[in-house]
């Protein structure tokens, strides 16, 4: 069986005048690369992806099935890393 595991940049709420803060993608790195030397699974891919608003509150996170990005509005774009490996 395929399973998958996302590792997903967090993201720290802003305040009234200041921009939420994200994780950097080395810090994103980091805690895969652990993961995989903790649970050593057979990887059979891993991928760089690039989803939208995934931090909504209306969102399910990266795996959600849709995802909204409006025509005239902005929308945020985050960069996470899937791994696919047998289970």
């Amino acid at each position: 069986m395929i399973s998958v595991k996302d590792f997903v940049p967090e993201k720290k709420k802003g305040g009234m005048f200041k921009k939420g803060e994200v994780e950097s993608f080395d810090d994103v790195l980091f805690k895969m690369n652990s993961w995989l030397t903790e649970s050593t699974p057979e990887v059979i891919n891993i991928q760089t992806v690039l989803l939208p608003n995934i931090h909504e509150s209306h969102e399910e996170g990266s795996t959600d099935t849709e995802l909204w990005t409006g025509g005239e509005s902005s929308s945020q774009w985050y960069q996470l890393l899937r791994v696919y490996y047998k289970s």
